[in-house]
């Protein structure tokens, strides 16, 4: 199967149009029309992510994140970038990113896979780009079955996603039922989220003047931005097995998180 029927299938997922202006989702490299032979997807399509594929005999890596987000002026093998995209193009790898575009829809989403492992109910996106679309734009908001004591839900919000740590405001209220998530950085969602009633807003890459935004009116939980978008790897990975036969999709074994805890 060639990798056009692969990309036509994304489009309908999550059309490149929706990507937000700064971002570079679609292919980055390769050719559409390369029989594919596998698919690693990742979050980020780092070296490490591309000597995997090769290994694994997998000829295209699906990524949440752009390897490329502007322009490259020499490939030199100067940086991380570079020396990725030389490896990927000496090797006929193609690399896909699925960014934006999968953040602002609802169905199979980042945000939506967020949502149902933190078992949220009534979903709606928490800001729409256009009031006649309210399954497309950023952010995602919903409700517990039933409200939480907050610490508890902090602690069950670290377990769920995985987490090693949670940076957080103080605890104004001493229950939880309105949350509202955005994976990665999704900190000029904030007033949205206050605006909607949410008791806590789970995000990351909050500053450290950005958390008294929350002005006691809200919590803030900062899970870091790996690790809130890092259920986005099986998300792709699931859309790709659940509707394609002939090649298989691998998640990768590598974690391309570049931040570490102690």
């Amino acid at each position: 199967m060639q990798l056009q029927a692969l990309l036509d299938f994304f489009e309908k997922v999550a059309p490149l149009h929706l990507q937000e202006s700064y971002d570079n989702a679609g292919l980055i490299t390769g050719n559409p029309e390369m029989e594919i032979s596998g698919v690693i997807t990742c979050l980020d399509s780092t070296e490490a992510v591309v000597k995997e594929a090769i290994e694994l005999g997998s000829n295209v890596i699906v990524a949440h994140h752009p390897i490329i987000f502007s322009g490259l002026k020499s490939l030199t093998g100067a940086n991380y970038i570079q020396r990725t995209i030389q490896m990927a193009i000496k090797h006929d790898i193609a690399i896909v990113a699925m960014h934006t575009n999968l953040d602002n829809v609802f169905q199979h989403g980042v945000n939506e896979r967020i949502a149902k492992r933190l078992g949220l109910e009534d979903l709606q996106i928490l800001r729409p780009k256009d009031p006649t679309e309210p399954q497309i734009g950023s952010g995602m908001i919903g409700e517990l079955p039933s409200s939480i004591e907050s610490m508890s839900f902090l602690k069950e919000l670290k377990l769920k996603m995985g987490v090693n740590c949670i940076k957080y405001t103080q605890i104004h209220t001493p229950m939880i039922k309105k949350v509202a998530v955005a994976g990665g950085s999704g900190g000029f969602l904030l007033k949205d989220a206050i605006q909607q009633g949410a008791d806590i807003f789970i995000t990351a890459d909050f500053k450290y003047h950005e958390f008294f935004d929350a002005n006691d009116q809200i919590i803030i939980a900062d899970i870091g931005h790996y690790e809130s978008e890092q259920y986005t790897i099986e998300l792709l990975s699931e859309l790709i097995n659940d509707n394609f036969v002939k090649f298989a999709a691998r998640t990768t074994k590598m974690v391309t998180n570049p931040v570490n805890y102690l």
